[in-house]
């Protein structure tokens, strides 16, 4: 009779309620269109921190039906402390069909635990390309402040390095929701209408994955890079440091144990070799230099030079030597890049 407006719409609140549903993030493909990144799909143990009473109570009684690491809770009071109360907070991703089944069975005992069908990232050829794609991690607090919140309501994983860093905006697509009508207690009881979110978009590398694994054979045992550029458009054809490190790992979210060991590795496999070493030129850069004076008119393909086995620039007193003791004579421009 009084306030009839302002009471509907509040009732409407409560009987209506928009769960964002999150988009399929796109895939990558090499250049001959081979899958370097899956879209797998997982069981995982959501809970919603407001539906439940004593948190802490209820994760020791879960522990007792399914197998929960000191990892699993560390990054599930990280994400508490960084969503809402009424989100979907994965407490364990990839359950077994064993611990479904088990918690089926026991679900009515845990208001605000439920199992969530979701697609979880999964990089089918581990390190080979771990330098290029990089990995999707868990979003951290800094990341939540930067992103559009509205568009990862439902979304607990972001680019962290590589391509699927570079790309994120592309890749992670567009949320959409589902309109649910709840009873009296707010649990859902049915979908009245669902808006559809816009997929992430599919990238095309130009690498090449057969180079690539050849490129990887090469190096087996050595610690290094190799880089192949295809010299008339520029397109990088493969791209290989090692050693390497398996990125499905930081997708479930390292152990602090795993990390430190990938950290403190002497052979330092987190480092990208092929983008952030430095290297001389060495005999590499001698044609150039070489085009470069013919080009100028500096040198002739004739002109000869004697070679006493060391060089001396000028004003200099450092003597920079030869590979060969006592030099190779005389040398010409040709001679010069065969012997170099």
């Amino acid at each position: 009779i009084t306030k009839h407006n302002v009471y509907s719409t509040l009732s409407t609140k409560n009987w209506l309620d928009l769960v964002p549903i999150e988009p399929t993030r796109g895939l990558i493909y090499d250049r001959n269109g081979v899958l370097l990144t899956e879209n797998i799909p997982v069981f995982s143990l959501d809970i919603i921190p407001v539906q439940v009473t004593e948190l802490n109570k209820t994760i020791a009684a879960l522990k007792k039906i399914i197998v929960l690491s000191d990892n699993d809770i560390s990054q599930f009071r990280r994400q508490l402390r960084q969503h809402r109360r009424f989100d979907e907070i994965p407490l364990k991703l990839r359950l077994t069909e064993e611990e479904v089944a088990r918690f089926a069975e026991n679900q009515f005992r845990f208001p605000g635990v439920l199992i969530k069908a979701r697609l979880m990232r999964y990089y089918p050829y581990g390190k080979s390309f771990s330098h290029v794609l990089g990995y999707v991690g868990r979003i951290n607090a800094q990341e939540l402040s930067e992103i559009d919140q509205t568009n990862y309501s439902a979304s607990h994983y972001i680019g962290k390095l590589g391509i699927e860093k570079y790309y994120e905006e592309e890749l992670h697509g567009k949320v959409g929701y589902e309109e649910v009508e709840n009873d009296a207690n707010g649990k859902p009881i049915r979908v009245i209408k669902e808006i559809k979110g816009t997929p992430g978009k599919n990238i095309y590398l130009t690498l090449d994955s057969g180079l690539q694994f050849a490129a990887e054979k090469a190096l087996s045992g050595h610690n290094g890079a190799v880089v192949a550029i295809q010299p008339a458009t520029g397109q990088i054809l493969a791209m290989v440091s090692e050693p390497g490190y398996d990125p499905n790992l930081f997708v479930l979210g390292i152990s602090q144990k795993d990390y430190q060991a990938l950290q403190g590795s002497e052979d330092r496999p987190l480092y990208n070799r092929a983008l952030r070493g430095l290297y001389p030129f060495a005999s590499t850069i001698k044609p150039f230099y070489a085009l470069q004076g013919l080009d100028t008119g500096v040198v002739t393909p004739t002109d000869t030079i004697w070679d006493p086995g060391w060089f001396q620039l000028p004003n200099s007193s450092h003597r920079f030597h030869d590979h060969r003791r006592g030099g190779h004579g005389t040398v010409n421009l040709s001679k010069a890049i065969i012997t170099s």
